[in-house]
């Protein structure tokens, strides 16, 4: 995927990986939520993003919290958006808009603690991305608690169409 020439993104996330490791996180975080205001705003934080997997991690906080004190449901889904959008808005090249186009989250456990998701792309859904100007992909995200539990089953659907000039 070397030939690829990277979207304007993907060039901010280099630069965020070229820092010291102690402030990768933060810096991919920060742009994150800079970006996304609503996850920002929530505290999800982006541990890694890089080729087809993205890991981002939402800290059970109040002001995150449900009436039981676990991450709320709503959270839960953000954090699957994020991890699945972030890491699709890598790959799309810039005359193309993202756009979810569908959520399927299954709630089958209550979870405890903090929640991490980490989302895959397939190489065959990268090269669709770069090569189709229209198109959509269903990103699988696994989400566990602090507990190493897989308190929700998630996956999400992209699509893509070119931008309006």
């Amino acid at each position: 995927m070397s030939q690829i020439k990277p979207n304007k993104l993907q060039r901010i996330v280099t630069k965020c990986y070229k820092l010291p490791k102690s402030l990768q996180a933060f810096a991919l975080s920060t742009v994150f939520g800079r970006v996304i205001k609503f996850a920002g705003t929530a505290g999800v934080e982006v541990l890694e993003l890089k080729g087809s997997r993205s890991v981002l991690r939402l800290k059970n906080r109040k002001k995150a919290q449900n009436h039981i004190g676990s991450v709320h449901a709503a959270a839960t889904g953000l954090l699957a958006e994020s991890a699945t959008g972030f890491l699709v808005g890598i790959h799309l090249p810039d005359s193309k808009l993202p756009l979810l186009k569908q959520m399927q989250i299954d709630y089958v456990k209550r979870s405890t603690g903090d929640l991490t998701a980490v989302a895959t792309l397939t190489e065959q859904q990268i090269a669709a991305m770069h090569s189709d100007d229209k198109g959509e992909v269903t990103v699988n995200v696994t989400i566990t608690d602090s507990a190493n539990i897989e308190p929700v089953q998630a996956k999400m659907t992209w699509a893509w169409v070119p931008k309006k000039r």
